[in-house]
This record gives structure tokens, sequence and C-alpha cells, in this order.
């Protein structure tokens, strides 16, 4: 069976196709045809005279289109050469999956076989099939409507599979001659009870955005992850936003969407002011320990129905459990405007934004030590809220785990970045923002007494108000936050070149001196993206362009490894241990964060400090490279082209 790592992935959101190389869907792993949180293929193998094709090449020829192709055995010419061979177009479109299947003979004379295509599903929901439960489920019974159609029913979930001329079919073909079979699969969902659907937009148009720079590993990076952050896209009505990545995670995600679109504002600045409505939409209202609901509260995901994931896991479709979502909305709206949302759009959300502010002060902190803070109150969902949200993604050097209530360190700075960011709008329409400039003063003076030990920011503070002691990447986070002042921004950043978080590859969750260091740990030793390129953005904003270069190059060289698609996560063991970085095995790609990491990390070393309403551009380059080109950047109504060459930059319009 393939781990998720070695499935490739056609995607073009709400469905995907995860399979191995062979093309074939044989119904184990997580193999198979998804939408909407439900496996809605999970069998489909083609046969030549009812033998397996054997597999020769896989052509991912963009995000959503791969191509399989293979020899037909026992058929055609005897000499050494393939003359029959099968081809697998697999296109994934928005409303469900075209195949197209097509035999063609090179060989001297006719041939004639037989061509099936075999058709199951359990129709599992995503979460059953992760933890492992989808394996016990039966297939459906299939209700033939005749030769060139199947269909299955469950729990109002319709899938219809049509196949022109046929599922069994017995073509002649002429040397010279081809023969195709055209799959097409669709599906009907039950109406979801929740208000949420996970839906496509309307229009997935391909960014305008070129890049042309010295490293040409750079521009294949970006290339590849514009293509899957197009095909990640999904809608809230008008509103788009990024699915946090397939199969298990292909729906909103207050702090995935949040993260993935903020990176994406200086080329897609709709996508942010989409994902910002569609959450403040769902604003908590109520006290609620079930779904960790609470007003002003941004939710932490949304799904149609109840995720069972295991273990006691159990998160109802409107989940609240994440305690980052909410300051990370406040950002991405400064961040939004600032770049030119337009000021109609802010005004809007001004009173989404009182409510979240609120949040930080009246229910973030529960013990009302100043600090938020967070803790499991409903037994079943998430034990840790910030993004390492693992069981054991909080721990002591000796790997004891920390007890909750638990305050996370870049929390902290994320709370005190969204309290000054807040102040910042709230006075640019007209109202004060002093209550909230005082508040951060008062977080940064108790955080600074509280959290540092060994010279360092601990990851957090356990249910005691003990630093839990440790390097971890979360101190990365706390750069450019504003939080540190520039001493200890210095502090962070030399810990951070250290070898013992540096991989080579990008920044280690957890320190190889602790002694539960995993490189293939979920959060406790391996290498994520999006946990680098957000170091590296507050390296490059702090002035430490030393440091974020070799976090740059680290990425690139994992981007190159990956085929230019960087996956969730991998293993963290290093450079020097490995030329490329082991593979996490249950591991997503794409994902929404790790794409949109490449244009973060892009911007941030060219140093570009917008402010729109205020009618000025900071260009500050530290970049790693000579030259660089890049197009299409967007910023208030302008489209700029921004050039660098030898340390100078040059900004174009137009």
């Amino acid at each position: 069976m393939a781990q998720l790592h070695e499935l490739l992935t056609a995607l073009a959101a709400p469905w995907v196709v995860l399979s191995p190389r062979s093309g074939q869907l044989t119904g184990s792993g997580a193999e198979g045809v998804y939408a909407r949180d439900r496996r809605i293929l999970s069998r489909l193998i083609v046969t030549v005279d009812g033998r397996d094709p054997v597999p020769v090449h896989a052509d991912e020829q963009d995000a959503s289109t791969h191509q399989y192709v293979a020899m037909a055995e026992g058929l055609g010419d005897t000499r050494h050469d393939p003359t029959v061979m099968l081809y697998r177009t697999r296109t994934v479109e928005a409303d469900g999956l075209i195949e197209r299947i097509t035999l063609v003979n090179r060989s001297r004379a006719a041939i004639e076989c037989r061509l099936d295509v075999a058709l199951g599903t359990d129709l599992a929901g995503t979460a059953a099939v992760r933890s492992g439960a989808a394996a016990a489920l039966p297939e459906l019974a299939p209700l033939p409507d005749g030769p060139s159609r199947i269909r299955w029913e469950s729990d109002d979930t319709r899938v219809v599979v049509t196949a022109d001329p046929g599922v069994s079919t017995t073509p002649r073909v002429e040397p010279g001659e081809e023969f195709t079979l055209t799959l097409r699969v669709a599906a009907d969902f039950p109406k979801s009870t929740t208000g949420f659907s996970i839906e496509p937009p309307a229009e997935r148009t391909p960014y305008d955005v070129t890049l042309q720079c010295d490293d040409k590993r750079v521009e294949r990076w970006l290339e590849r992850s514009l293509e899957d952050v197009t095909a990640l896209q999904l809608a809230d009505g008008d509103d788009r936003y990024l699915g946090a990545g397939p199969p298990w995670y292909l729906t909103l995600f207050g702090r995935d969407s949040l993260i993935s679109s903020g990176m994406l504002i200086p080329i897609d600045p709709t996508l942010a002011a989409g994902t910002l409505r569609a959450l403040a939409a769902r604003q908590g209202t109520k006290v609620d320990a079930d779904t960790a609901e609470q007003p002003g509260k941004i939710p932490h995901e949304l799904r149609a129905e109840v995720a069972d994931h295991g273990g006691g896991l159990v998160l109802p479709p409107v989940y609240y459990g994440t305690h980052d979502a909410t300051q990370l909305w406040i950002s991405t709206l400064h961040k939004a405007w600032r770049w030119g949302m337009p000021a109609d759009e802010v005004r809007d959300l001004l009173p989404n934004l009182r409510r979240a502010l609120t949040w930080m002060k009246e229910y973030a902190d529960p013990d009302g030590d100043g600090f938020l803070e967070y803790v499991d109150e409903s037994g079943h969902g998430l034990a840790n809220q910030g993004w390492k949200d693992s069981a054991d993604a909080v721990q002591w050097p000796d790997g004891t785990l920390a007890t909750a209530p638990i305050a996370l360190c870049e929390v902290q700075g994320y709370a005190y970045a969204a309290a000054v960011h807040g102040a910042e709008l709230l006075e640019a329409f007209g109202e004060s923002g002093d209550e909230w400039r005082a508040w951060a003063a008062a977080l940064q003076e108790r955080f600074r007494a509280a959290f540092w030990v060994d010279g360092y920011p601990a990851i957090a503070l356990d249910g005691a108000k003990n630093p839990v002691s440790g390097r971890a990447s979360n101190m990365g986070h706390l750069l450019g936050t504003g939080l540190l002042d520039a001493d200890e921004e210095q502090t962070v950043a030399d810990v951070l070149a250290g070898d013992d978080l540096d991989s080579g590859f990008g920044l280690r969750t957890l320190s190889t001196a602790m002694t539960r260091f995993n490189p293939l740990g979920y959060h406790t030793g391996s290498v994520w993206p999006h946990d680098t390129a957000m170091t590296i953005q507050g390296l490059f904003a702090t002035g430490h362009a030393d440091v974020a270069s070799s976090y740059v190059e680290g990425l690139i060289r994992a981007a190159e490894a990956f085929d230019y698609r960087l996956p969730e996560l991998y293993g963290g063991r290093g450079y020097d241990q490995e030329r490329t970085p082991t593979p996490y095995p249950l591991s997503c790609r794409p994902q929404a964060w790790a794409a949109a990491s490449a244009v973060a990390i892009v911007v941030a070393a060219l140093g570009i400090e917008p402010d729109v309403p205020g009618g000025t551009l900071v260009m500050n380059p530290a970049a790693p490279w000579e030259r660089l080109e890049l197009q299409g950047l967007r910023v208030g109504d302008d489209v700029l082209t921004v050039r660098l060459e030898g340390g100078t930059v040059e900004v174009i319009q137009g």
C-alpha cells in the first residue's frame, strides 16, 4: 500500500484524485477520487485482456491534468519495442472527473482485445479514510443503468459514472490507429445542515504573474506553486478562499486559509478579502464548550458534517478550537488594507474587528493573568490549539508533555501585532485605538518578564505558569510582530541560526538537542515550509538577511527535491545527513500554505512594504539573488513590475 506522500494528486477543488504512478485506483489506503469530504470512488482499474497494463510513465501536466502511460502486454509485435500502448488522460474539474483511456496500436497488424474498467466506492468520509476506519467498510452495491452508466447511492450522496462506449468493450484497432473510452464521474451531495458547503469558485483564472531570476529553481518553484494555489481555490458565495490541502483539509480553515491568503495578498488581494469575509460571517456569537465557540472568535474549520478522526478526536461541523485564528484575522485585514483593500470593504468588517479584539481580552485569557491560553473543555477536541496542534507539540526538554492551560509564545506575538494593527485600523476610520495600544504595551512587558528562559523565548507557559524550555521553531513567529525589541530579535535570530534548528532544508519544528526530537515527528522535529517561510518573513523584516537567506536556500533545495511542489511537511534529518529530505509518509501535497510560501519569500526578500492609504511604497531589498524580476505585483489599483539588479531595485508601473 502506497503512503500518502507517494500518491500523485490531481486537483481542481473541491475534486481531487490520489493515485499511485500506475494511475490504477485499487481501494487501498488513501487512493481514490474525493469531493466535499467524501471518497467518491475507491476503485478505478483498467485492464486489457484481463491484465493490468505495465506502467511506464506518469506525466503531471499541470495541477489538474495527469497522463499515465503503460504497455499492453501480449499484444502487438513480438520484438522488444512496445507497440501497443495505453494512455490514460485524467482531468479533474470543479464538478467532477473526466478520464480518457486510449489504446494506441503501433504494431504491424490489427489488434482485437477486451478493454475493461472496474469501478467501486465505499463513499467513506475523509476522516474515516485518514483514521483507517474506512478499511472495514464494504464497497457499495452498484446500481446499473445500462451498459454505459453506473451509479451508487448512500446517505443522500449519489455518484454517477458514464462510460462511452461502455465499461467493457472489445475494440478492433488497425495499425497506426487508436481507440478511446471516455469516463465521466459526477456526484450529487446532501444539503448541508450547517449552512456551509464546500463549493468551487465561479471562475478559476490562472495567475498573470511571472518571475525571472538568476536562480532558475526559484522560477520553477513559483510557477508550480501558483498552479497549485489556483487549483486549491474554493468559494463561499462570491468570496474565494483556499482549501488547506487535499484530501483531509480541503475546506475553509481559519488559521490555514488566513496565513495562505495573507501570503498571497501581493498577487491576489481579493482572495484575502474573500477569506476575511467568509470567516467573519461565521465569527462566534455565544459560549459553547462543545464547539469551543466564544463571542468574537474566528472558527478553526468548517465542514458539512461531524468529523470523527479516531482516538477520541471528534470535531463538530463548525469548530472553533483555535487560539490564533482570531489574531491572524485581524492582522490579515490590516495587511489587506495596507496593500489597497477598498476602504468601504474594510469599513464593512470593522464590527467584526471590534468583536475580535474584545475576544482577546475577555475570552482568550480565562484566568486573567494577561496571557492568552487555551484548554480543551469539550473532552473530544484538540488538546493543542496553536498551529502545532498534535498532542505532543508542547513538551519539556526531557520529553514530558506540558500541562494545560497552555499559553503559546507565538500566540502572544500574534496578539500583540493584532492589538497594534487593530488600533491602527480603528484610528484610520475615526475611532480611538488607545485602549489596544496600551493593552499591547502591557502584554509586551508581561511577556518579557515571564517567557524568557535560557536566553530565548520559551515555547509556552504551562498550566502552572512555568516557561516551557527547549528550543523550537515557535520563536521564529515572534519576529516581525513587534513584541520583541531589537536586542531580543537579534537573540532569536542567533538561536535560529544554530545547526540544531536549521536543517539545511528549512526550520526544524523542534531542536535536535531535545530528548524527544524525531525528524519524522509531526511537530517534533519535522520541517514545515510555511513555518520556515513565516520565520523568513520575520527575519527579513527585522534586518537579519543572512539568517533568512540560509533558510531561503534550504527551502529552495527542498522544493527542487519535491519537483517544486512542496508538501505539507517533510523530515528534519538535515542536509548534512541526506542530499534530499525524507518525505513524511502522511504529508498532504500540495498544501495551501506550503504553496503560498513561494510568493511570501520572494516578496519578503524584496522588502516590499506598501501603505496605500498613506500613499507610500517602501522597498528595502535584501534578496539572496543577484538578478530578479517579478511581474504582476498588485498594490491598490496598480499592477507593478519589480526589478532587482545588483542590489538596486526598480519599480515599473503597468
